[in-house]
């Protein structure tokens, strides 16, 4: 499979529907707005209720979104029967959170039948230019869906 490609529309579906069982998406308005195969594109609406004392967007829904779209770029790979969990990620903030949305972009750099490592970006995005707000990479399992 090669990164970027599109997706089976059931595979598609299958990652959308899990999105949309996503409380703290939910809670947070974070939206799903692009999936690929090995890699799914997230955006969070700026709004008072994400941001921090300084009016930035805060780390905490920077590093939720984040997490959330390399999990489903690495789902996006996986077998109908399975589901994925975090093992570990790092992410650094490279620039204060700020724009209309951020855009988090996770994408699949070494996909595997158990251990999946994802590389995640999310920028800041105003009409007239993206600021890169924090990079990061994440190491993801498969497990057997319950």
């Amino acid at each position: 499979m090669n990164i970027g490609a599109t997706l089976d529309r059931a595979i598609e579906q299958r990652v959308r529907d899990s999105f949309d069982q996503q409380g703290l998406m939910a809670l947070l308005g974070a939206q799903m707005v692009g999936v690929t195969v090995g890699q799914v594109v997230i955006r969070l609406p700026f709004r008072a209720e994400v941001t921090q004392h300084h009016g930035y967007f805060h780390a905490g829904g920077t590093s939720a979104i984040a997490d959330t779209a390399g999990g489903y770029a690495a789902y996006t790979m996986f077998p109908d029967d399975s589901s994925v969990l975090t093992v570990e990620f790092k992410l650094n903030l490279l620039n204060p959170g700020q724009g209309d949305y951020l855009e988090a972009i996770g994408r699949v750099v070494k996909p595997g039948r158990t251990l999946t490592v994802c590389q995640l970006d999310v920028w800041g995005v105003f009409d007239d230019r993206r600021i890169h707000v924090a990079t990061g990479v994440q190491t993801l399992i498969r497990v057997q869906s319950r």
